[in-house]
C-alpha cells in the first residue's frame, strides 16, 4: 500500500500544530503554577487565568494556521 506524499506533507503540518498547540498550553499553565507559588492566592487564580488564556491563543494560533494552509493550497 502506497501513500500519497501531499497526503504524508499534511500529516506532518497538522502533527506539528498539535504539538506547538500542546506546547503554548504547557508554558501557559507553567508560568500560572509558578506565578501562584510565588504570589499565593486562595483559589490558584493566576494558574486559572494563564491556563484558559493559553487554550484561546493556541486556538487562535492553530485556526490561523490552518487559514495560511488552506490558501497555499489553492
Amino acid at each position: 500500500m502506497t501513500q500519497n506524499p501531499n497526503n504524508l506533507n499534511s500529516y506532518a503540518k497538522y502533527s506539528g500544530l498539535v504539538i506547538q498547540m500542546i506546547a503554548i498550553i504547557a508554558i501557559g499553565t507553567f508560568i500560572g503554577v509558578k506565578l501562584d507559588d510565588k504570589y499565593p492566592n486562595e483559589n490558584n487564580l493566576f494558574t486559572l487565568v494563564l491556563t484558559l488564556l493559553s487554550v484561546i491563543i493556541s486556538i487562535y494560533y492553530v485556526i490561523r494556521r490552518i487559514i495560511l494552509v488552506s490558501k497555499d493550497d489553492k
